[in-house]
């Protein structure tokens, strides 16, 4: 004869009168402790750790991120991806991973700060060309690239007149008042199908940001160098900076990024 069940045996689905909480079901459950197994472990970390300065890199890069073989990082990166964590952007021959939204920083940012105590920061990966002028700005077919071009295209995106998603990118109402500050009419610009688009982002071989081609892109970039912000260099991409760009650009973007981006002191 079979024994009836406990009176304190609780019901799927029932409340536990101590917590007073509905239990999970199952498939919740084992969610959370996927996701949480995804990011414990040590070489997805570390690759996950690289990825929060809003950088996208390669898998060879990540795999130096993690301390693993480029090989073994390859099957870590693609379960980040199935799991949700990260998302794949392709430029050209080229494969990025970047993490796949703000939530899962924040995460991160939540499990960094309790792990915060005594460990010391991790090695940042250092991508891109080596030359400082090739680092800071350059030419990207006819738009600019570089530390200056991905300032610019955070300030408008700060500044409301650029939205950018994903592989996308709108411009605003806002982008008229906020680029006349630079001096940059974009009456020019045209929409529409089967065109050239307005403004496109384009992910920035140095910095592994998003910088903007694009019409919008063309225009920063022919203006720079129509106003004699910048000089070509002949025989490279490089831009040289003259003494009346630095000036302009500095006051444009603000005097902390314009430090950040040459080295200078305060």
């Amino acid at each position: 004869m079979m024994r009836r069940r406990s009176q304190s045996t609780l019901r799927f689905g029932a409340k536990c009168p101590a917590c007073k909480l509905r239990h999970t079901d199952g498939m919740n459950t084992n969610q959370v402790a996927r996701i949480a197994a995804l990011v414990g472990e040590p070489a997805r970390t570390g690759m996950l750790l690289a990825l929060m300065d809003g950088r996208a890199l390669t898998a060879n890069e990540l795999a130096t991120a993690g301390h693993i073989r480029a090989a073994t990082a390859s099957r870590h990166l693609a379960l980040l991806v199935e799991g949700g964590l990260l998302r794949v952007e392709r430029q050209g021959k080229h494969r990025y991973h970047r993490l796949a939204t703000a939530e899962v920083a924040r995460v991160l940012e939540g499990i960094m700060q309790l792990a915060a105590a005594s460990a010391p920061p991790a090695p940042k990966v250092v991508t891109g060309p080596r030359d400082a002028q090739m680092r800071l700005v350059r030419s990207c077919y006819d738009h600019l690239a570089g530390g200056i071009a991905v300032a610019c295209a955070q300030r408008l995106v700060e500044d409301g007149a650029v939205v950018i998603e994903h592989d996308t990118a709108q411009v605003t109402e806002r982008a008229a008042p906020v680029l006349a500050s630079l001096g940059i009419a974009i009456d020019g610009l045209q929409g529409g199908s089967g065109k050239r688009p307005v403004c496109r982002p384009c992910l920035d071989w140095g910095e592994r940001r998003m910088h903007l081609a694009g019409q919008l892109g063309a225009l920063l970039c022919t203006h720079c160098l129509q106003q004699g912000w910048l000089l070509r260099k002949a025989g490279s991409r490089a831009l040289e900076v003259t003494p009346r760009g630095a000036a302009a650009l500095r006051d444009w973007l603000g005097t902390e990024s314009w430090q950040a981006l040459t080295g200078q002191a305060p």
